[in-house]
């Protein structure tokens, strides 16, 4: 499963998408009206407000190649066999005004939208891929979080300040990655891979479900799109770490203030666990005594279709994610199964609302002051928000990668298709294609998690995005894209 499978398609746009979700047309790149943008331009002409400056810290950002919005910022030091995070998220709670135009209309909005021919953002672009992002050699306001952590990975101390601050470089994944095959990794960022795995190590430990599952992403080559799997690099989820770290320490000063919200997922529960190391065990994945899911995940090759096929069935464990918001009461349950511990949303306020309000209230429980009036009267409405609009986000990425895989097999209707079973039930089963890489669900009887069959491609109906196959020896099978 390493590398890129690619399929081109012709000439496709997504304004059938965006119309029957609710979205401006992808031409209205602007989508905001004329006294947010007004207001918008107000706030990009302002200078940063901290008095902190923490400009001589050389932060670097790794973002997707061509990104804008940049949230996070980092420079890790080695501190004795431990470590030093400084961490510089975008400052916007004190650049946009609560009841103000941009407030009102990102409430509305809930969070950034990614449509492979365009963003629906969450905020103005001349505010979160101009003035207020993370973008190289510019003196920016952040949310500077400073976080040790021991050689084992354990959280020793955390805090949060406003500050001025200066990204030096912006990386990359795959430039990232790359540093670090070579053994020549940003200075900055030297200890990242030690302080990745130290985490990742750690939160076995606290039994997170970690999942390592092939991403499928749509790209634009000229006209066209293409339809890949990306597979996870070691550096996404080193980078992936330092986030995580950050809103476990924002949710623990959360708790001891009795104040916050948390972004909330119920530990599985003992006979879940139990019936998934069984299934491990079917699959001839290797299930020690006393394994938990988490170890048994953590040591996969996500290369083999076994693999694959668990890791689809331990996303059965991760259900009921939700938000928890709270003020002078804790939470009946705080914890976040798939993370393992408690965990709130702080470093990506450019394109999540929640992480502006989570930030604040991190801020004034570092500073000792009072969690200002504006952002306790909106805590009990953004678990609503955010869960329309993770909703909506998880709608709109499905059914683009369903567009286009139902566009991948037009004219193809009669050819066979290698595919992988990644689970099974009585009434047939999740499949994905090996080339093109599809997902979806496959009727019929005798599918056996973990194993490789070959589908013949029948019926395809383009307008309802389903394609009916027939896998080997002749029965009758569809497969309905998403």
């Amino acid at each position: 499963m390493r590398g890129r499978y690619v399929l081109l398609v012709s000439t496709h746009d997504f304004e059938s998408v965006r119309s029957e979700l609710g979205l401006p047309p992808s031409a209205e790149t602007d989508s905001f009206s004329p006294d947010v943008l007004a207001e918008a331009a107000e706030i990009a002409s302002l200078p940063p407000s901290a008095v902190d400056d923490a400009t001589d810290i050389p932060f670097v950002t790794i973002d997707p190649p061509g990104s804008m919005d940049l949230d996070q910022a980092m420079f890790l030091e080695r501190v004795g066999k431990g470590f030093r995070v400084h961490y510089a998220i975008a400052d916007l709670g004190s650049a946009i005004t609560s009841g103000g135009a941009v407030d009102t209309e990102a409430r509305q909005r809930g969070q950034t939208l990614y449509l492979p021919d365009g963003r629906v953002p969450l905020h103005p672009p001349v505010l979160s891929e101009g003035s207020l992002s993370l973008l190289p050699d510019q003196v920016r306001g952040a949310a500077l979080w400073t976080i040790d952590v021991d050689e084992s990975g354990h959280q020793k101390s955390a805090s949060v300040r406003r500050a001025t601050v200066k990204s030096v470089a912006q990386l990359d994944y795959h430039g990232a990655q790359a540093s670090f095959d070579h053994h020549d990794p940003h200075p900055s960022i030297e200890a990242l891979a030690d302080l990745g795995g130290a985490r990742q190590r750690f939160r076995v430990g606290l039994g997170a479900i970690e999942l390592a599952l092939p991403e499928q992403e749509i790209l634009r080559e000229g006209d066209d799109w293409r339809l890949h799997m990306r597979v996870r690099m070691p550096v996404d989820a080193w980078n992936a770490e330092i986030s995580l770290l950050t809103g476990m320490a924002a949710a623990q000063l959360m708790l001891a203030a009795g104040v916050g919200l948390l972004r909330t997922l119920p530990t599985p529960e003992p006979r879940a666990m139990a019936g998934f190391l069984r299934t491990a065990a079917a699959l001839g994945v290797p299930v020690p005594s006393g394994a938990t899911p988490a170890r048994v995940l953590a040591d996969l090759d996500p290369d083999e279709p076994k693999a694959l096929a668990l890791m689809t069935e331990a996303t059965r464990l991760l259900r009921g994610a939700g938000y928890e918001a709270f003020d002078d009461s804790l939470p009946a349950r705080p914890e976040h199964g798939g993370i393992g511990g408690p965990y709130a949303h702080v470093t990506a306020p450019l394109r999540r609302l929640a992480d502006r309000f989570g930030t604040e209230v991190c801020l004034a429980i570092c500073q000792k002051t009072a969690v200002p009036a504006w952002v306790r009267d909106a805590l009990p409405t953004l678990p609503e928000i955010m869960s329309t609009s993770d909703h909506l986000a998880s709608k709109a990425d499905r059914t683009c990668v369903d567009q286009v895989e139902v566009w991948m097999m037009q004219g193809r209707e009669g050819e066979r298709f290698e595919a992988v079973v990644l689970h099974s039930d009585r009434d047939g089963g999740e499949i994905m294609l090996l080339d093109p890489p599809a997902i979806g669900r496959c009727t019929g009887k005798g599918l056996r998690e973990g194993s490789r069959i070959e589908v013949r491609l029948g019926k395809l109906d383009v307008a309802r995005r389903r394609a009916e196959f027939a896998f080997d020896g002749g029965a009758r099978s569809s497969l309905v894209l998403g």
